[in-house]
């Protein structure tokens, strides 16, 4: 019989602390000079590209001036981050959160929200967008899977029933997902987004999580409840 070689963790498997410093590594080094973000805005292009494993999302990636800003000010206050469904829920950092005081509020799948929906023969993300409204005010919106959510989301805006202090929006797919990105981009209220129909959970709970991230390393979080 002959002998194993390594076995394939053994060959490419890294401490996972080692994984996220060359890869982001890897990500700098693919961005370059050419993406001349401050430090705060280059964080969050940096954890999107992590994501996707792609650096040329980069340049589909739209910040409002005023985005990291707002999201970080609304975080260090313990406001609310609304999400439009759990993959995006579970991607959070919930350390983070709750050490900032921030609650995450997900109604997709709330027996209220299925039966609403059946009734006015709507799409959840629609009906739950609606039903989060208050949650929504003053704090992040993070909405990474339905088009429709983010629709939703921006007529509450329209219609000054709600006004996030940030919306993340990356919404991905063939229909309504480029269009509800650029209805977005077209607001004066802050954003970060990604261009076409390219998004998904992962690039908004990335996003999220680098804002996470720099608001507790300001160290103005209030501490958790638990």
């Amino acid at each position: 019989m002959t002998e194993k070689g390594p076995t394939l963790v053994g060959r490419y498997v890294l401490p996972p602390e080692e994984i996220e410093r060359l890869s982001l590594q890897r990500v700098e080094a693919a961005l370059g000079a050419s993406h001349r973000w401050p430090g705060p805005e280059r964080l969050v292009i940096q954890r999107m590209v992590y994501a996707a494993g792609d650096p040329t999302i980069a340049d589909l990636v739209r910040l409002h001036p005023r985005a990291v800003a707002a999201g970080l000010a609304a975080l260090q206050s313990g406001q609310a981050i609304v999400v439009d469904v759990r993959m995006v829920e579970v991607a959070l950092n919930r350390v983070f959160a709750a050490r900032l005081g921030c609650a995450i509020h997900c109604a997709i799948d709330l027996p209220s929200t299925v039966a609403e929906a059946r009734r006015q023969r709507l799409p959840r993300s629609v009906v739950a967008m609606r039903a989060l409204a208050r949650h929504a005010q003053d704090g992040v919106v993070v909405i990474g899977n339905a088009p429709t959510a983010l629709l939703s989301l921006l007529d509450l805006v329209d219609a000054e029933q709600v006004r996030p202090a940030l919306i993340i929006g990356t919404p991905v797919g063939f229909v309504a997902a480029a269009e509800s990105k650029a209805e977005l981009a077209t607001r004066t209220l802050p954003f970060i987004t990604v261009e076409g129909t390219r998004g998904g959970s992962a690039l908004a709970a990335a996003a999220t999580n680098a804002l996470l991230q720099l608001a507790v390393a300001d160290g103005i979080g209030r501490p958790s409840s638990s």
